[in-house]
């Protein structure tokens, strides 16, 4: 199983393949949504990093894969700029799941 990463940016595209991981850089939403969708379809692909800035121009689709499918797992990552605020995604994650505003 492998990890495939969507960023917006050329740079963490670049240290992620140092790493051995393929990805695609996005800056408009149909872009982002064709490699979420690819990325998805491909069985070999377990793992889906995603900076906050690419998770943003598909937002309804990282939901709908995150709360309804098994794979992939979808990760949030930071930008080279460090702008995720992870505390607050996994808050918005929980709170649409169950329901209840924490």
């Amino acid at each position: 199983m492998n990890f495939f990463l969507i960023s917006d940016n050329i740079d963490t595209q670049a240290g992620m393949r140092l790493a051995g991981i393929d990805g695609a850089v996005v800056h408009e939403s149909g872009e982002a949504l064709g490699a979420l969708n690819r990325a998805a379809s491909d069985e070999t692909i377990a793992i889906v990093l995603m900076t906050g800035k690419a998770i943003e121009l598909c937002r309804e689709r990282v939901y709908e894969i995150k709360m309804g499918a098994a794979r992939p797992l979808i990760v949030e990552i930071p930008d080279r700029h460090g702008t995720a605020n992870i505390t607050k995604t996994i808050k918005r994650y929980v709170s649409e799941a169950i329901g209840i505003k924490l």
